[in-house]
């Protein structure tokens, strides 16, 4: 009989033995096996965020924030020198503002508003698409900072856009559906509008609406599903500077850089120029926020990994160490009849091998099966803090910048003053740990290497024993 045939029969010379090292064994390779499946999952999210970040930096007024009232701007002079920068391309600029309808009556907050938001001047001719429910039977909730309630004659506020780059809006190209294109940077009274704001207020191409007490002209209509940008109106910067009375100011600002490779150097070198006036994020910076709880989960799915195979090792090794304790006589009797040390270590590798592929076998199946909840569930724990409340949208009254804003969700969320830039952040939490012929042949892989491992030192010990010894002792 061969060495390796002997064994495999002598893996299952006591049963009770084989079954509980199988056991112990295959949940490490199955723990091993799930951490691999999380690694690998978490990697490749990882990947797919930072390929997909684009060359842009992001730039809004040193303090910016929907909670503050920091009703300070840039400016289009301090912007030119961003724009004659070395790699930047092209530079977005923005000034958005707040509209009331006319006759309809504003909410208290509990905060006295912005002076300018609350001028009558702001005030324009248009209803907004968007319906708020208040009594809980739709879209979601009011929240109210302050004490309050909603007049009965409630008009949401609409969002006017100002900016030289009318065809792309806070990163959404604008699809026109009727009409042309504005020009951004010449000053004159033409605006884009939803189709929903068309079809509300009962407009098309040509029609004329007010805004600031001056009549607008709807040059173009646009479509989008972005409930955010269905109440917006989109008109040319100096238009908006000119209506607002803020000549010259910019509340937000995105630069576009000419590779990802330039994007860092480009960045530092607006932060520089513009100084503590702005709040300067480049793409990248957005992603590695993004992706920073992920980064953690990969290195204790890394640790995890090797825990678990060490542990798998260390069973085997403990395992075979009792076997050639317990075998010695044997082994001296065949090392006595003419067996190589080879042979006789071969036949406890194959041993070891048996033992190990096996429990390969029950693992793979346990790791397949609890790859998709424990990855689930260490992200979930690791992004908690960032996610969004489910149910729907929410609506919320905050001070400071902002307008019309939407939400994840199925509703619209509203803020009460000012201007505002939002921040588009990409999903990390759906991630699926996938199971293919490749990680399964990591898995024996890793129940070989364990095995070898494992039986190693036990082979040294029958190395060491000789024949002569073990018949004197028996």
């Amino acid at each position: 009989m061969s060495a390796f045939n002997r064994g495999v029969r002598n893996a299952f010379r006591n049963q009770i033995r084989t079954f509980s090292i199988v056991l112990i064994l295959s949940l490490s390779i199955g723990l091993a096996l799930s951490m691999l499946l999380a690694h690998k999952a978490v990697e490749q999210k990882i990947q797919s965020v930072k390929s997909g970040i684009g060359n842009t930096i992001t730039i809004s007024p040193a303090g910016f924030s929907g909670f503050s009232q920091v009703n300070n701007a840039l400016t289009s002079s301090q912007l030119s020198k961003v724009a004659a920068l070395p790699h930047v391309t092209s530079l977005e600029e923005n000034l958005t503002d707040r509209l009331t309808t006319i006759g309809s009556s504003q909410p208290s907050f509990g905060f006295s508003n912005n002076s300018s938001s609350s001028s009558d001047t702001n005030q324009t001719s248009l209803t907004s698409p968007i319906t708020i429910n208040t009594n809980g039977s739709g879209g979601g909730r009011f929240f109210i900072n302050g004490g309050g309630s909603l007049p009965t004659n409630f008009s949401p506020p609409i969002s006017i856009i100002g900016t030289n780059d009318p065809a792309s809006v806070n990163g959404e190209t604008l699809n026109l559906s009727n009409g042309t294109m504005i020009n951004g940077s010449k000053d004159t009274d033409n605006a884009l509008i939803s189709a929903q704001m068309a079809s509300k207020n009962s407009l098309k191409v040509g029609s004329t609406f007010t805004a600031y007490g001056t009549t607008l002209t709807v040059a173009g209509i646009f479509s989008t599903t972005n409930q955010g940008l269905q109440n917006n109106v989109i008109v040319a910067l100096p238009t908006e500077q000119r209506l607002s009375g803020q000549s010259g100011d910019v509340t937000s600002a995105t630069a576009t850089v000419d590779s990802l490779d330039n994007l860092a150097g480009a960045t530092s070198a607006v932060k520089s120029t513009l100084g503590s006036s702005a709040d300067v994020e480049s793409a990248q910076d957005q992603a590695n926020a993004t992706v920073q709880p992920l980064e953690n989960i990969k290195s204790v799915s890394l640790y995890s990994l090797i825990g678990a195979v060490v542990a798998g090792a260390v069973i085997i090794l403990l395992t075979m160490i009792m076997i050639t304790r317990e075998r010695r006589r044997e082994i001296g009797v065949l090392k006595a009849i003419g067996a190589s040390n080879v042979k006789v270590i071969w036949q406890f590798i194959s041993e070891a091998v048996t033992f190990t592929l096996m429990a390969a076998v029950i693992g793979i199946i346990i790791g397949a099966a609890a790859a998709g909840p424990i990855t689930n569930t260490l992200v979930s724990n690791s992004t908690s803090g960032n996610s969004a409340t489910p149910g729907g949208a929410t609506t919320v009254a905050t001070r400071g910048f902002g307008g019309f804003r939407s939400q994840t969700g199925a509703g619209p969320s509203f803020v009460a003053n000012g201007r505002g830039l939002g921040r588009v952040r990409s999903d990390v939490t759906n991630i699926h740990a996938a199971v293919g012929w490749t990680v399964i042949l990591y898995g024996l892989g890793a129940a070989l290497v364990i095995a070898v491992v494992g039986s190693s030192v036990a082979a040294w010990f029958i190395a060491k024993i000789r024949p002569a010894e073990v018949m004197r002792a028996e």
